[in-house]
Parts: structure tokens; sequence; C-alpha cells
């Protein structure tokens, strides 16, 4: 038949040690094999982390995986026992990358939770520029008072009307 049975038994056992949110987040996404063996070595917590971080990258290449798993803590490894290595990188750095991936993280997690309705404003107000600046009146008053205010809410149209 000319089937690799090696490669059948990896593929039937490539979501054992996976947790099922992690299987479901990255379901409809293309990502190597290998991407999956190095999500099996974090507990399932981190395994969730390091695939929505992967989703929010959109990328989901295996040197992408190692250095998640690099970053993550030893105590979110499923073996702790096996130091992990970056190779030219000391303890101490890997430390303060740790720390400064986990306020990243919590960061852009602010920002995502915002954004909907920070695009939602700028859609609005947008909107009500393009109103008033369709007021020759209110135009000639900003011209005539507040120039510096004119020309930014003009910017502020100009990019709206070139986003949409």
């Amino acid at each position: 038949l000319n089937v690799n049975v090696d490669y059948i038994r990896r593929k039937r056992a490539l979501l054992d040690g996976i947790c099922p949110e992690v299987v479901e987040m990255l379901g409809d996404k293309h990502v190597p094999v290998n991407s999956f063996a190095e999500l099996k070595k974090m507990r399932p917590v981190r395994q969730i982390e390091a695939a929505q971080l992967m989703v929010a990258m959109n990328k989901y290449s295996i040197t992408y995986a190692k250095s998640l798993v690099g970053a993550t803590p030893p105590s979110q490894l499923v073996d702790q026992s096996k130091p992990k290595r970056v190779n030219g990188l000391t303890d101490d750095q890997i430390a303060l990358m740790e720390e400064e991936s986990a306020k990243l993280d919590r960061e852009f997690r602010l920002i995502e939770q915002s954004y909907g309705a920070d695009h939602l404003d700028l859609v609005v107000v947008s909107g009500f520029l393009e109103r008033l600046l369709g007021n020759a009146r209110v135009v000639r008053y900003l011209a005539q008072n507040y120039s510096e205010l004119l020309a930014e809410f003009q910017k502020i149209a100009d990019s709206s009307r070139a986003t949409a």
C-alpha cells in the first residue's frame, strides 16, 4: 500500500497531551506537527496561553512554539527536571524575558478587551467629523478661530475615508 506506518502512529498520537481547549483553538489553523510536540512540553494552562498567543500573532511555526516553551517558567512545564536551555542566554536574561513576556501578555489582553469599543468610538467620531466638515459655516468658523484644530479634524476625516 506504500503507507508509512510510523507516520500514521505519530498522527494518531498527535493530540495526546494537548488539552481540548487548545485543540479547539488550533483546529482550523495550519499548525506544523512539530509545534504540537512543543506544546506538549507545557502544562494545560500554559498550553492555552501559548495557543492564544499563536492565534493572536498568527504564527504557528516550530520556532515560535520553541520560543514560547523557552519563555515558559519551569513551574508550567510538564517535565521540570529537564532544564530548558536557550543558546546564548543566561538564566538572568531568561528570567527577564519571562517577566517581559508576562507583562506584554497582560498589556495585550487589556488592549484587546478595549479594541472593539475604541474602534466603534472611532467610527462614530469620524462620521460626525465628516458631517461637521461638510458644513461650510462650521468649516469657516473653525478656519477663522481654530485653524490648527480644523487641520487635525481634516486629517482624521481623510484617514477615515482612506480606510473605508
